[in-house]
């Protein structure tokens, strides 16, 4: 993702150039690219004005719910004690026509927010290239994951990667980080990728000892692999090195066991550790550059939201910031 810090307002211009810029890249018409210019500045203009270290965050999506432009607004600073109120147009704390969040939900084919006083404020907004026609009252399609993932700043690549697909009625997760960060960390991760995908199929233990041994002509890194059954309830985790992973199940975190190691390098044993995973679980897989210290604990209500929102959340909050940071969240297909 395109990460644009939004400290002042001659930033706002930067994150509306480089949201156009990923719709460009997608193929947007003009119509649609306007509609993410009208996001992108109306979540940048509403961090200069209210919030505070504001952040915008760019990507692309492409799921069971579309393809489209995603946009992530951080902030730290007090939180809005009524979000209700703040969708409505004419609402306002400081002094504008109070349109800006009402404008982006308009706008946007999925939107979530989540704040709590103190804690600042978080927004996603996803926004495809057509309209859906469909009727007013039909429910939005939530999608089963969301990712988040940052280069280290100053690098033009991430060393991190990450990969979901469909098993059966479930999926099966690969998150891989890198050794270190830049361009040779890139293609450790992406040849990662690659590999999980030939192999997608198989088992989560041989899934890792192919990238294990796929990955011996780059520089090596860390990766974990989960695959979730919902027809036997369980999660299956395998993991050489430090991608971690965790399970929340009523509001309970079970971090989840990955070996020492370095996929590419060295790996003297792979395991694979079965978890009880319910409908109602989250999993978070989270880069070396994510704390390990992260909980939802102080979140009330997070577990709930948008995948996206949630790995945006962590991110905001508990990344070391000195390596490039990823966060996964998947649910159960059905939640």
């Amino acid at each position: 993702m395109i990460s644009v810090p939004v400290l002042e307002a001659s930033q706002v211009a930067e994150a509306r150039r480089r949201a156009t810029g990923v719709a460009r890249t997608l193929g947007f018409d003009d119509t649609s690219g306007g509609r993410v210019a009208i996001v992108a500045t109306e979540l940048a203009t509403n961090l200069v004005k209210y919030g505070t270290n504001g952040e915008i965050l760019l990507g692309t999506f492409e799921d069971e719910t579309g393809t489209g432009v995603e946009i992530l607004a951080l902030d730290r600073g007090a939180g809005i004690s009524d979000v209700a109120g703040a969708l409505r147009d004419g609402h306002s704390t400081g002094g504008t026509p109070g349109t800006g969040l009402g404008a982006v939900k308009r706008q946007s084919q999925a939107f979530d927010i989540a704040t709590w006083p103190g804690r600042g404020l978080a927004v996603v907004a996803r926004i495809t290239d057509t309209v859906s026609k469909g009727s007013p009252a039909r429910p939005v399609l939530v999608p089963h994951f969301g990712a988040v993932g940052v280069p280290l700043r100053g690098e033009a690549v991430n060393g991190d990667s990450y990969c979901i697909r469909p098993h059966g009625a479930g999926w099966t997760v690969l998150v891989a980080d890198g050794l270190g960060h830049g361009p040779q960390a890139a293609a450790a991760s992406d040849a990662a990728v690659r590999v999980f995908r030939a192999h997608e199929h198989e088992q989560p233990s041989r899934i890792l000892a192919a990238v294990h041994a796929g990955l011996g002509h780059t520089r090596g890194g860390a990766v974990s692999v989960a695959r979730y059954d919902p027809e036997c309830g369980t999660l299956v985790f395998t993991g050489i090195g430090n991608v971690a992973g965790a399970v929340i199940t009523g509001g309970v975190t079970k971090r989840l066991v990955s070996l020492s190691g370095t996929a590419g390098l060295v790996a003297r044993r792979i395991q694979e550790f079965e978890y009880p995973f319910t409908p109602q679980s989250l999993l978070v897989m989270c880069s070396d550059g994510i704390g390990t210290s992260w909980s939802l604990d102080n979140y009330p209500g997070l577990v709930a939201a948008h995948p996206s929102l949630i790995a945006g959340v962590i991110y905001r909050d508990f990344a070391r910031g000195r390596d490039d940071a990823t966060v996964v969240v998947a649910k159960d297909l059905a939640s």
